[in-house]
């Protein structure tokens, strides 16, 4: 079968295999016919070279870790033949670590978890793959198009999890988000804030193109202006960028007892010069806090298939800039500026 792969630590090594192994039994028992894998920075980091673990033993990594197809069997009788699914990309520590003990993986505390096409796992860029049944999601038939957006909703389902889990500290009653950044986990984080009844503030640099559309659509409101324009404080703030600067800002701009959740990943090596004092003294008198998010477990990963299924169908799909056939691999893996996702379609 076509796989795409990548050598880990190789820069540009990304490649489409025709006639990759079939996968194995040993990966899981559900076997799944791929129809499509969405593309993030993740997998340009990859294939940058930056990071990415092969399985044992194999010297390439199918990358992919965004997935959507249907089920051509499942001998356990958990799924049937055509059901839509996706796959959970995190898998527990062998230990297992207290965390993984108890399904909570994404909160692996001895840094042993594996994650498809990432992390000692095959990915999901392959024209068929296998999970067990615990890591395969059902969703919706009608969500068809729109499924592989499940893995990055499931990112913000748990980051809304624990903004709520931490909001029980005191009587807490939130009336307005911010969301920074306008990509794929942005919109979707506000998407999950609008389903909340929250007012929603979109910060994002791109004052044209479908971003401020797609903001607006949900019934919130975007900005382009910066932080210094916004004019009021946040009760709740998801950043979504990774940009030092911008974390640094909505960390100084939240409201008394204020939750402010980091989902973006910086890259490292950039000096601000920044009044840290004022910023732990402003965190510690205001009582607020500031928590970082990545990953997902089961729970959170059925939260997302919930949210996406209550979703507009048309806004989900407006979040797909464009669709790539796995034979022009290369095209899809090139970034377009001004675009929200790409997705491979294996159908």
């Amino acid at each position: 079968m076509r796989a795409v792969t990548v050598i880990p630590g190789t820069p540009n090594s990304l490649r489409l295999v025709d006639g990759y192994p079939e996968p194995p039994i040993d990966e899981g028992a559900v076997l799944v016919q791929a129809l499509s894998v969405g593309i993030c920075g993740t997998d340009h980091e990859i294939i940058d070279g930056h990071y990415g673990e092969a399985p044992p033993g194999i010297a390439e990594l199918v990358i992919g870790h965004e997935s959507l197809g249907r089920v051509i069997e499942d001998p356990t009788g958990s799924l049937r033949p055509g059901d839509l699914v996706a796959g959970v990309v995190r898998h527990p520590d062998p230990v297992p670590c207290p965390n993984c003990a108890v399904g909570e993986w994404d909160m692996c505390s001895n840094g042993q978890y594996t994650e498809h096409g990432i992390k000692g796992l095959p990915g999901f860029a392959r024209e068929r793959w296998r999970v067990d049944p615990q890591y395969a999601i059902l969703l919706e038939p009608a969500l068809a198009q729109v499924g592989v957006l499940l893995e990055p909703a499931s990112i913000v389902a748990k980051a809304w999890e624990h903004i709520e889990r931490i909001g029980t500290r005191a009587v807490w009653r939130p009336e307005t988000v911010l969301v920074t950044g306008a990509g794929p986990i942005g919109l979707l984080a506000a998407l999950l804030a609008c389903q909340r009844g929250f007012t929603v503030h979109v910060l994002d640099r791109s004052s044209t193109g479908p971003k401020p559309d797609l903001v607006r659509a949900l019934g919130a409101q975007y900005h382009s202006e910066g932080m210094a324009a916004l004019g009021f404080e946040p009760d709740v703030v998801l950043e979504c960028t990774g940009a030092p600067s911008v974390v640094l800002d909505v960390m100084c701009q939240a409201a008394p007892n204020g939750i402010v959740c980091l989902t973006g990943v910086s890259t490292g090596g950039r000096m601000i010069d920044f009044d840290a004092g004022a910023l732990n003294r402003n965190l510690v008198l205001e009582n607020n806090v500031v928590f970082g998010s990545v990953n997902a477990n089961r729970r959170h990963w059925d939260l997302a298939a919930t949210a996406l299924a209550k979703a507009d169908r048309q806004w989900l799909e407006a979040l797909i800039s464009r669709r790539v056939p796995v034979e022009a691999y290369a095209e899809a893996y090139t970034p377009v500026p001004g675009e929200i996702k790409v997705v491979l379609d294996f159908a």
